[in-house]
């Protein structure tokens, strides 16, 4: 029987007893610990080794996160070398690979040094006040990398840490509510089963009032009948249409992770000339670096996204995008 895979992201030197802890935790419950440094994860000799981790985390079933002191290297598509400047700017391997899990919606579960999480409400304090010393942070990048991770609005549980036994529980408190969830949506979808055939036999029912009632206003108001009817057609319609939309996953995230209105993601997608438009005028309506959505659609199946942008651009009556990426 296939066992989940856990896939473990932090820093290493730090923190690499509670990783080895964390470790044996995951395999007693009979998971797949997916550890950088334990060889568990399958390296491409044809990439660099940090993309091979982002591949990893995004098709790992739970993604752990444990943010630490140390912010990490920089991810080897970075410009800049990590220095010992405290207010250096950069993308660390740990980061990206928090990006990767969430671009897959994995499942995600995040673990906060207790020392660490004080001294980021003091920098929300003085955020523009570069003579604060910090003493349990290497870099400013460790409070940015929370910022991020406080900015979601789903996917995001944070839990703050001692020692390892304070991770241990957490997690076996939060996974046993995730299987408990996973029961309830089966025995749900049992008695959905159940429904189908009462649903059509309402549909049934629903298609000859629908038809009554229309000849009813019709026979009522003679003049304006058909407007009236047709308004509610047009309604109804539209509705149908939003529920299609939000079915499509990547439509969803970016409604949910970008805070872009329903309407102004479908004026993107219906007036965009192709996928690079696409992302420079998603950039102009969030906060999104259109730079770093390159990129990362580069390294992830850039086929699955264009098909779901294309299935939105089929739901507004317009030709696909071509199945290239830029």
């Amino acid at each position: 029987m296939a066992k989940p895979q856990v896939f473990v992201s932090s820093t290493y030197y730090d923190l690499k007893h509670i990783r080895a802890s964390l470790e044996g935790f995951i395999e007693n419950l009979g998971y797949t610990a997916i550890l950088s440094d334990k060889g568990r994860i399958a390296y491409d000799p044809d990439i660099p080794l940090d993309e091979s981790c982002y591949r990893s985390a995004s098709e790992s079933e739970i993604f752990v996160l444990i943010v630490g002191g140390r912010y990490g290297s920089p991810a080897s598509d970075e410009k800049v070398v990590a220095t010992q400047e405290f207010h250096e700017r950069y993308e660390s391997v740990t980061k990206k690979e928090f990006q990767a899990a969430r671009s897959n919606d994995i499942p995600t579960y995040i673990l906060v040094e207790k020392s660490v999480y004080g001294e980021y409400e003091t920098f929300r304090k003085n955020r523009k006040n570069t003579s604060v010393e910090y003493a349990h942070v290497d870099s400013v990048n460790v409070f940015l990398f929370l910022d991020e991770i406080m900015s979601k609005r789903r996917n995001n549980p944070l839990h703050q840490f001692e020692k390892h036994t304070d991770i241990e529980f957490w997690l076996k408190e939060q996974w046993a509510g995730l299987f408990r969830e996973l029961l309830d949506k089966r025995n749900t979808n049992k008695k959905l089963v159940s429904l189908s055939d009462k649903v059509e036999l309402l549909s049934e029912i629903n298609s000859s009032l629908q038809t009554y009632l229309e000849e009813v206003i019709r026979a009522v108001k003679p003049d304006d009948g058909n407007a009236i009817i047709q308004a509610e057609h047009t309604k109804l319609s539209e509705s149908q249409l939003k529920k299609k939309f939000l079915d499509i996953r990547f439509f969803s995230r970016l409604i949910d992770d970008l805070n872009v209105e329903y309407d102004e993601v479908v004026e993107l997608i219906e007036t965009a000339k192709n996928v690079k438009d696409f992302a420079d005028k998603l950039e102009e309506k969030s906060d999104l670096v259109v730079s770093d959505l390159y990129e990362y659609w580069r390294k992830q199946n850039v086929t699955s996204i264009i098909t779901e942008l294309n299935s939105a651009r089929s739901l507004l009556g317009k030709p696909a995008f071509p199945e290239s990426f830029l």
